[in-house]
């Protein structure tokens, strides 16, 4: 264990355990995705960031108040110089028995290299961001990436025995007509798919209400062609599972929109500049940053008590068009995907 063993569980004044935390290593990426990022992105100076060892300084503070999951975000999570030196101390923590699973969501640009890597790191899945196997549409919604460089990182994690799930943004009139093939290939792989609904997060340079797809559309798409049954799987995020029969696998739906599940939020996102959010769709957060470099870590372990009692119980993410449109201004790349 580590130097604060004598915890408190980190419990919000809803009665919800945060036993989730997300980490933004990075605001940069490789790629530029159309509902994610603008093309021309100003990233942040490197004395804002956090460094590698902040970063594990606030982990361990988590990870002794109850945190048991810990997930590494982006921008791109891979780009980061000298991320698995990260990764490998996080991943001591999971020896120790501090910290029940390790992971990372990736574009899978960065897979071919670090899969080995992150499988002796104790890393055993990760969440592969992918809307479309159509290598022109690939480019078109990523603007700067390469599809196969993305399925050849995948079947690098799978050689490497990383389990894997692919996150799918769904978007009407972008890749709705996708969703079932992208399913049927990902369950021949043994990998599961989860498909979100996109949040109206930062300007971006499309309009998100000609992109939104309730789920529950594709629900009924997917029920009219395969037998899906409820499954009580909960893996700690905030999607819903069903099991397709016929292929047996999963599929998740992650629907901010349609079906909100904040009820049963266990989670914070701790973004690069050391900012704890404490709603993805909400801007009530507290810094950390300065926090550990004014006064030290116990100052963080203190903070968190205020955290604590300003989560809000939920978010109220909106795309309508007979009402103006409810946004928050940050981008997803900010807050950590």
């Amino acid at each position: 264990m580590n130097e604060f063993a004598q915890p408190r569980p980190l419990i919000d004044q809803f009665g919800r355990a945060v036993t989730y935390l997300r980490i933004s290593v990075t605001d940069r990426c490789d790629f530029r995705c159309t509902y994610c990022m603008a093309e021309n992105m100003s990233f942040l100076p490197k004395s804002e960031v956090l460094s590698l060892e902040e970063i594990e300084q606030i982990a361990k503070i988590f990870v002794a108040r109850g945190v048991t999951k810990l997930r590494l975000t982006g921008g791109e999570p891979l780009v980061r110089r000298d991320i698995m030196t990260l990764i490998e101390r996080l991943g001591l923590l999971k020896a120790d028995g501090s910290l029940n699973e390790l992971t990372l969501t990736t574009n899978g640009s960065q897979l071919k290299r670090f899969s080995a890597q992150l499988v002796e790191s104790r890393v055993e899945r990760i969440n592969v961001s992918l809307d479309t196997l159509d290598a022109e549409k690939f480019a078109k919604i990523t603007r700067w990436g390469r599809l196969q460089q993305v399925l050849d990182g995948i079947e690098c994690a799978l050689d490497a025995g990383l389990k894997i799930k692919i996150n799918m943004v769904a978007l009407r009139g972008g890749n709705d007509h996708e969703i079932v093939p992208m399913m049927e290939w990902a369950h021949g792989k043994g990998i599961d798919l989860t498909l979100i609904e996109t949040m109206p997060m930062g300007a971006v340079d499309v309009d998100r209400q000609d992109q939104y797809l309730p789920l529950t559309e594709v629900i009924e798409t997917i029920g009219a062609r395969y037998t899906l049954e409820d499954l009580p799987l909960d893996t700690g995020g905030p999607a819903r599972y069903k099991r397709v029969q016929e292929t047996g696998g999963r599929v998740g739906f992650i629907r901010p929109l349609t079906h909100n599940f904040c009820e049963s939020c266990n989670r914070v996102r701790l973004t690069a500049t050391g900012e704890l959010y404490l709603c993805l769709g909400q801007n009530d957060k507290v810094n950390l940053r300065d926090a550990l470099r004014q006064d030290g870590p116990q100052a963080v372990a203190d903070l968190l008590d205020h955290a604590m009692a300003i989560k809000p119980k939920g978010h109220d993410f909106e795309i309508d068009r007979q009402k103006p449109q409810k946004h928050v201004g940050r981008h997803m790349s900010v807050t950590g995907g």
